[in-house]
C-alpha cells in the first residue's frame, strides 16, 4: 500500500476550485469507509461542500440497502475519492457491483492508499477529501417538500441516511 504523501499532496479546503455541482452530480465519485483490513467503497451522484458549525465538511447520502452504509456507520472517518473521465468504468463498476458479492478493489484494479486518519483513498484519484463524522439523520418522508420525491425516489421506502463529516484533509494528486 502506498504512502499518501508520495502519492497526493495535501490542501486546505478552502483551496478547492472543483465546481462541486458539476463533479458530484456529472462525474461522481466514490465514498469509501474501513480500514487498511477491510473497507468498502461505493459510487454516488449525490452530496455537498461546504460549511457547517462554522467549519468546513462535505456531505454524503447513503441508502441503508448499501454494503458501505455498515462501514460509514461503524467508522469515524470517511473519504470521497474523485477522478478523471478516464476511470468511469471504475466509477460504473463500482456504482453497480455489491461489496458483498464481488472484491471491486481487484476487479476494477483500484490501488488502496491509507489516509492520514486511517480513511482510504486510491492512488487513481485526482482529489481525496478524508472527513470525520459530525452529524448523521434519516431522511424522513414526513419531511420532503417535492410532492413526488417519496414516490419518485424511493419507492422501496430506502431512504438515505445523510452523513456530515468534517473536513479534515484534502489531498490533490502529485
Amino acid at each position: 500500500m502506498q504512502n499518501i504523501d508520495v502519492v497526493f499532496t495535501k490542501i486546505e479546503p478552502e483551496l478547492l476550485t472543483d465546481n462541486f455541482i458539476h463533479v458530484i452530480g456529472n462525474e461522481w465519485l466514490l465514498i469509501t469507509a474501513g480500514n487498511t483490513e477491510k473497507f468498502n467503497t461505493m459510487t454516488a451522484s449525490w452530496g455537498a461542500v461546504g460549511v457547517f458549525w462554522n467549519k468546513p465538511v462535505a456531505i454524503c447520502f447513503i441508502r441503508p440497502t448499501r454494503y458501505t452504509f455498515n462501514f460509514v456507520n461503524t467508522h469515524d472517518v470517511f473519504t470521497l475519492s474523485f477522478f478523471t473521465e478516464n476511470e468511469r468504468d471504475i466509477l460504473n463498476f463500482c456504482g453497480t457491483q455489491s461489496g458483498k458479492n464481488v472484491d471491486k478493489i481487484s476487479a476494477t484494479g483500484l490501488i488502496p492508499v491509507a489516509t492520514e486518519h486511517d480513511g482510504m483513498t486510491f492512488e487513481q484519484s485526482r482529489l481525496c477529501i478524508e472527513c470525520r463524522k459530525i452529524y448523521c439523520d434519516d431522511l424522513n418522508p414526513e419531511n420532503f417538500l417535492m410532492p413526488d420525491a417519496d414516490k419518485r425516489i424511493y419507492p422501496k421506502k430506502d431512504y438515505h441516511r445523510m452523513y456530515i463529516g468534517e473536513i479534515l484533509n484534502c489531498y490533490t494528486k502529485r
